[in-house]
């Protein structure tokens, strides 16, 4: 009922997933990423323990192979689940039951996987691969937004459209961004304009956040204003140049 990404960029150790289906709150259950660890998403019948169980694994270090073997062989409905992760040895891996409803497949390669079932034919994923690949230079969140404009104008999920989400994590113990939507009759437009907004404040804010190297954080509020006002400020200027 959906396709998803999972981008490791391997400079920062940053996540990024993307997924979008025509079901309600596809980023309550698809993703699940344990930070600086690896990441999953569980779909066409989503086995929500997936999500459980792969985190545990993922803080044990297990790799992608691996973490796709010991989640779906003890599952009886394993037919009926696709499953693709990034796992703790940096590879991808991925499942598709015999029993997913066509089109439905999965990508692996070194940077990122994408995988979808229920689909409108295996051009979804053809032209998400090639949109992440032609947009490699974009910040992480245009470059998956893009990838899944580029699915979803191949034919998308072929039932229609309704909820989709955007996750970025980095090593912390929460995620740098976290964007859904739910239940929208455009939701890769309103997923977009979102992010627009997130950049507007969030992102020159969130840096200022208590992290395992400064549990406290920085919480001085006229620092913060005035050091976001500097950021915002140094974007607009940035975005001048020709």
């Amino acid at each position: 009922m959906t396709w998803s990404i999972i981008l490791a960029e391997r400079n920062t150790r940053r996540v990024g997933i993307a997924v979008a289906t025509c079901f309600f709150a596809v980023g309550a259950r698809v993703p699940s990423v344990e930070p600086g660890r690896g990441a999953l998403c569980s779909q066409a019948l989503t086995n929500p323990l997936y999500g459980t169980r792969g985190r545990q694994l993922l803080r044990e270090g297990v790799g992608a192979a691996d973490l796709v073997r010991l989640l779906t062989a003890p599952d009886e409905g394993r037919a009926h689940r696709q499953l693709h992760a990034l796992g703790g040895d940096g590879k991808f891996a991925a499942h598709t039951g015999a029993a997913c409803v066509p089109w439905c497949g999965h990508w692996i390669g070194d940077e990122f996987s994408v995988a979808g079932n229920m689909l409108a034919g295996p051009e979804v994923i053809a032209e998400t691969v090639r949109e992440l690949r032609a947009q490699a230079s974009l910040p992480m969140t245009l470059r998956l937004i893009a990838a899944l404009r580029a699915g979803e104008a191949a034919g998308g999920d072929k039932r229609g459209k309704q909820s989709a989400a955007l996750l970025i994590w980095g090593t912390e113990e929460y995620s740098e961004l976290d964007i859904r939507v739910d239940d929208h009759t455009d939701p890769l437009t309103e997923l977009a304009r979102l992010e627009a907004v997130s950049r507007e404040r969030w992102t020159h804010f969130r840096q200022f956040l208590p992290t395992r190297a400064n549990p406290s954080g920085i919480y001085d509020r006229a620092i913060i204003d005035a050091r976001v006002a500097e950021s915002i400020a140094r974007e607009s200027r940035d975005q001048r140049k020709p």
